[in-house]
């Protein structure tokens, strides 16, 4: 598939739906200056809204409207995307999403169903209604609009004077870096971070295939995948540069030093990519420049109810 193609063209199909969103360079989370892209400024919260407008508006959607399964992030820019294009939505999502992303999903309107379980369990309910009602599938990271959407994040952060030599992003499903590798295909160090109990894409790559994998930590809600995407797992094997696992401990450090040193308040998976740049699980040579995506704010409990 021409990647870069169809990056540039969900670029162009989402202008004006979704946020381009700030960048900055910060000389106090790491020893020497870091690029950040502040993708938690996006709509709902996360980068996903990119890819869901961009699957809802490359093809006709039925009456019965979309449905998606999600760990929260994606099922809530499903559901904005769809009620902003007037669509239905039926958003599945496992019980680890947690209050504070479920009471986000219901403030777009749409309906909504708690699934007991982890994000798989979601993904067999929103399969199910899928097949008996004829909505529209879209998929949280395994699909090319999916991946198309999301890789205009990459794009947009190039136009925006990205300088950096590697850039460190985290790793749940795998549409993100995916996205982020299609664009760049090796033109840039992309470093993929993952927590060290959710790992689907560190253990896909070990196992030279994706595999399933036990989620749980943290960042559960919004990294917790079974297994990574076949999209990811292809492009990864093609272009990753390193892939790296962090602790909890590290992730909510790198929390707690966004907050304090520049007050960006970001979930877990937000934090995460940070986090292997001060727990040192990514050691940069000298002077290479680095740059980090925080990709999620959707912090739970909301701090502001």
């Amino acid at each position: 598939m021409n990647w870069k193609h169809a990056i540039s063209s969900a670029a162009t199909r989402i202008e004006g739906h979704a946020q381009i969103t700030p960048t900055m360079t910060t000389a106090t989370l790491w020893t020497r200056p870091v690029e950040l892209k502040l993708e938690q400024l996006q709509h709902t919260g996360s980068f996903k809204a990119r890819g869901a407008f961009n699957t809802l508006l490359s093809e006709p959607v039925p009456e019965a409207g979309v449905v998606a399964a999600s760990g929260g992030n994606h099922g809530a820019a499903v559901a904005y995307a769809a009620t902003r294009l007037g669509h239905k939505a039926q958003i599945f999502v496992p019980e680890m999403a947690g209050p504070a992303k479920i009471a986000l999903i219901e403030r777009t309107g749409a309906a909504l169903t708690v699934v007991p379980g982890e994000y798989a369990n979601a993904l067999d309910a929103a399969r199910a209604y899928e097949a008996e009602t004829g909505a529209m599938q879209v998929h949280a990271y395994d699909a090319p609009g999916t991946v198309a959407g999301q890789g205009t994040l990459m794009r947009e952060w190039e136009e925006q004077g990205l300088q950096a030599d590697t850039v460190l992003i985290a790793v749940g499903g795998g549409g993100l870096i995916a996205g982020s590798l299609g664009w760049l295909q090796g033109t840039r160090k992309v470093v993929a971070v993952e927590p060290e109990t959710s790992c689907a894409l560190h253990a896909g790559l070990a196992a030279g295939a994706p595999v399933d994998v036990q989620v749980s930590g943290v960042a559960a809600n919004a990294l917790g995948a079974r297994r990574v995407g076949s999209i990811c797992h292809e492009l990864a094997q093609a272009h990753l540069g390193a892939s790296v696992l962090v602790a909890d401990e590290a992730i909510t450090e790198a929390q707690t030093a966004l907050w304090q040193s520049h007050r960006l308040l970001v979930e877990p998976a937000g934090a995460t990519a940070l986090a292997a740049l001060r727990s040192g699980a990514y050691v940069p040579e000298p002077g290479e420049r680095v740059a980090v995506l925080v990709c999620g704010g959707n912090i739970a409990p909301d701090p502001l109810g």
